[in-house]
């Protein structure tokens, strides 16, 4: 969307530079108007310039983002496995009592 806008403002820049290129203009001179286009057209080649590497940045952050996701879900996946085991593994607390009659039973 950006990279749209200072495509649209380049393109009125260039309409500017034709503009007075053909008419002139009364309230200033046409080299002061030269100069203020000029510089105009670098600072919008400098908001390019940083357009381009706010993009750059973004994508790495992007593909940063994803491996987090990818590795907090297997880190997830793991958890939850490993809380199960613990869960399985638990030694059940039985009283004494209890294992007596569950061994009369089976005898």
């Amino acid at each position: 969307e950006i990279e749209n806008q200072l495509a649209t403002k380049s393109k009125t820049l260039d309409e500017l530079k034709q503009s007075l290129a053909l008419n002139g203009s009364a309230e200033q001179t046409p080299e002061a108007l030269s100069l203020r286009i000029a510089e105009l057209c670098e600072m919008v080649d400098s908001i390019v310039s940083q357009v381009a590497q706010l993009k750059t940045s973004m994508q790495s952050i992007l593909e940063q983002w994803r491996v987090y996701d990818e590795v907090y879900a297997e880190v997830s996946l793991m958890t939850t496995r490993y809380l199960y085991c613990i869960d399985q593994c638990k030694r059940s607390v039985v009283s004494l009592e209890a294992l007596e009659n569950q061994v009369k039973t089976l005898q």
